[in-house]
This record gives structure tokens, sequence and C-alpha cells, in this order.
């Protein structure tokens, strides 16, 4: 009998000792990436480089394959030029995991993440705040995702898988998808001085995209694109059972992030994120805001995701799933100031305001952060897409009362609806 406990004694060391050991190196890498050294990591700056050796050195300790020839350390690089008015030569940076099964190794999963972001903001750079310059230095946005995915190439180094991954960090992201555009457009030509990727995008299945992973609530995570193919919807359910995280599914796989440009070239993809806040594009995404254990819960679901993906026995089909994000095709006149919860993780009926913006109609009503919208005007909320409907019915100028659960409280209020500023 007491065999039996310090086995199990050890082995439970063993594995708290490894989720540790993980946990730390996805803190450490968040912490240098998105450090005021690196300020904000605008592509072609002295930051985007230091970002991008730390991810190289860390690709290459893998021992994982280059995707340039003749370059050495920079056979990890996909240079790229951009701009109009003013050049930026940026890159991304990929290394390739060679498949074990004979027959599925030339199909390749591209597994992936943008690691730029906005440097020191201001005007035009997309900040939240761009009357103030000062680093912005991007924990969530999306030094978690680049964490994340590089414990991951650690995990298939380690265990291997039957299909080929691609583990892709792009650049240029933040100034509209740039880098993975540039990758797209670069898989469709064999310009002579690729290896180990395929001779062409036609030999890329499948792509997962990490973006803005770091700030878990409720154990719950938006997964876009669950209908560009016949099974991943059920892939994503049943891995999300496993992993006892509440997943909201969205069957198409636009938005506007790094996958977009893979689905835009029928390949089926899937866009995990932990959803927005307050802190998003300004300079207080620093490390410290960052839920760890949460993005370990990430980890470990997006590992038995990419191994459900890697053992399909057939190759993943295209679906080609129109847009469902009503929010960009409706006319909205007003607005209350506010985040809802998009990933739907109340299990309450209602839609859960996750921010309230200070100074805005909702917050000067008395409506706050964390309350349950289940009326608007008179008329039901339940998620999402009621919300949005509601609010395309409204007139600037009024006043109307919106019903909200709190703690175990109904209360009311009158929201007195300003125009949206343009």
């Amino acid at each position: 009998m007491w065999k039996k406990y310090i086995i199990l004694s050890i082995t439970f060391a063993f594995v708290f000792q490894a989720y540790a050991q993980k946990h730390n190196d996805m803190k450490q890498a968040v912490e240098y990436l998105a450090s005021q050294e690196l300020g904000g990591r605008f592509p072609a700056t002295a930051g985007d480089t230091l970002a991008s050796e730390y991810i190289l050195g860390e690709l290459r300790g893998l021992k994982l394959k280059p995707i340039v020839k003749g370059k050495k350390k920079k056979g990890f690089y996909h240079n790229f030029t951009y701009g109009k008015t003013e050049e930026r030569t940026t890159h991304n940076i990929i290394a390739v995991l060679p498949g074990k099964d004979k027959k599925l190794r030339n199909e390749y999963i591209v597994v992936g993440s943008h690691y730029d972001h906005l440097g020191l903001g201001g005007q035009g750079s997309g900040s939240r705040r761009p009357d103030t310059l000062g680093v912005h230095p991007g924990a969530d946005d999306n030094a978690s995702g680049d964490a994340v995915v590089l414990q991951l190439a650690k995990h298939f180094k380690k265990v291997g898988s039957p299909r080929s991954i691609i583990f892709a960090f792009f650049g240029a992201e933040e100034q509209g998808l740039i880098g993975s555009k540039n990758f797209v457009e670069w898989m469709k030509h064999d310009d002579g001085q690729r290896i180990n990727l395929p001779a062409d995008l036609k030999g890329i299945v499948a792509m997962v995209n990490l973006d803005m992973v770091g700030r878990m609530r409720d154990n719950a995570m938006s997964v876009s694109g669950t209908g560009t193919s016949s099974e991943f919807k059920t892939i994503i359910e049943h891995v999300a059972e496993q992993n006892n995280l509440h997943v909201t599914c969205t069957p198409d796989g636009y938005g506007p992030s790094d996958h977009a440009s893979f689905v835009a070239a029928n390949i089926p993809v899937l866009f995990l994120t932990t959803g927005g806040h307050m802190e998003y594009h300004t300079p207080d995404d620093v490390p410290s805001t960052l839920n760890y254990d949460g993005m370990q819960q990430t980890l470990e679901f997006s590992q038995d995701l990419i191994t459900q993906l890697a053992n399909l026995p057939e190759t993943p089909d295209f679906i080609n799933v129109p847009s469902s994000n009503t929010m960009k095709h409706a006319n909205f006149k007003v607005t209350l100031g506010l985040m809802p919860d998009v990933m739907g993780a109340s299990r309450i009926p209602g839609l859960r305001a996750d921010i309230v913006v200070a100074g805005k109609p909702a917050h000067t009503a008395g409506i706050r952060s964390g309350d349950i919208i289940q009326e608007i005007d008179g008329r039901p909320v339940k998620d999402i897409n009621e919300y949005m409907e509601r609010l395309s019915e409204l007139k600037a100028g009024t006043t109307i009362p919106v019903k909200v659960l709190r703690g175990e409280d109904i209360m009311m209020f009158q929201v007195h609806l300003n125009p949206i500023e343009k």
C-alpha cells in the first residue's frame, strides 16, 4: 500500500513540476515581449528586432526546420516590405515540424499568432488612446498568443505529429494582416527559396490562430471558424468538454486577425480568443493583468485540439461560410458604451456587460460592469444577436429603460442615448 502512495506522490510531483514549468515559461515570454525595452514591437523597429530574435532563439533551440534555404539562422524569416508613403521591411518568423506519418506528413497545419503591436501609439495607430504617446506593451495582444504557440511548439516537438505543423509568428498584423497575407501569397508561387514547406498553398489543410488568449474569465473561450470544415464543431465541443471549458462557437472564419488571410484562400480555420477588455490597445495592456492559469487552460485545450486535427484520417474539407458578424453590417445610430460578453460565458439568461465605459450612456445611468442585461426598451435580450438587434432599433436623443440583473437583484435604469461619435 505504501509503495502505491509513494508512486502516486512521485507521479503527482512530476506532473505538477511540468505544469509549473510551462506556466513560468509562458509568463517569462510575456514579460519579455511586453516589456518597456521592446517599445511596443512596432514593425521594423528595434523592439521588433528584439522580439524576433527572442522567438527565433526559442524555435532554433527546439531544432525545428527553417523555411528559406541558405540563410543560416535567418532561414526562419520570411521577409516582406509594405507601405506606400513609408516603406517598412519586417518578417514573419516560421518554423516547421515534419510529420511522422508517411501519408499525412505532406499535409500541413499552420499554428499561428502575431508578434507585432502598436509601438508608442498615437494618431492613426489603432490605439484607443490616440492622444497619449507611450509604450503599448501588448501583453494580451498578442504576447499571450505568442507564449502559448511557443509552448505548443515545444509540446509537439516532444511528442511528434502525424501531419506536419508550421509554427508561424506573423508580423505587421496590426497594420492590416500584412504578414499573414504576404505568407499566403508567397505560398501560391514557388520562388525557389522555400524549404520544408508544402509545394504550394494546397498543402496547407488547416490553420489555428491564437490572438488575445491571456484574459480568460469563467473558464470561457470563443472559437471562430467552427463551420469552415464539417468536423470542426464536433471536435471543438469534444475537446472543450474534456478540458471543462465553456466554448462559444462561431461558424464563419472571418474577423480582424490572421486567420482571415487563410479562410480567404479557402483554407479551413479555427480562431481562439478569450475576448476583449478595457486595456485593449492601450498602454495598460501589461503582463500583470493576464490570467496565467487561464493561459495554461488555453494551452492544454490547444494541444488537444491540434492533436485531433493532426490525426484526422481524411483531409479536412473546406466550407465557405458567409460572415455572421451582423455588428459590422448593422446601421447603429446609438451606443450604450459597453463591451458585451461576446463569448456567452454567463449561464444566466441575458447578456453580461463585461465592461461599462465611464462617461458613456450606460455608466451615466448607473449600469456597471458585470450587470446582466435582460431587457432593452421593454424587449428581451438573451444573447449578443438580440442585443445588436435592439441597438439597431434605437434612436439618438431618446431615453429608454434597460433592465439588468445585478447579483440577485433586478434593477431598472433610464438610459439617455447619445448619437455615435463619428
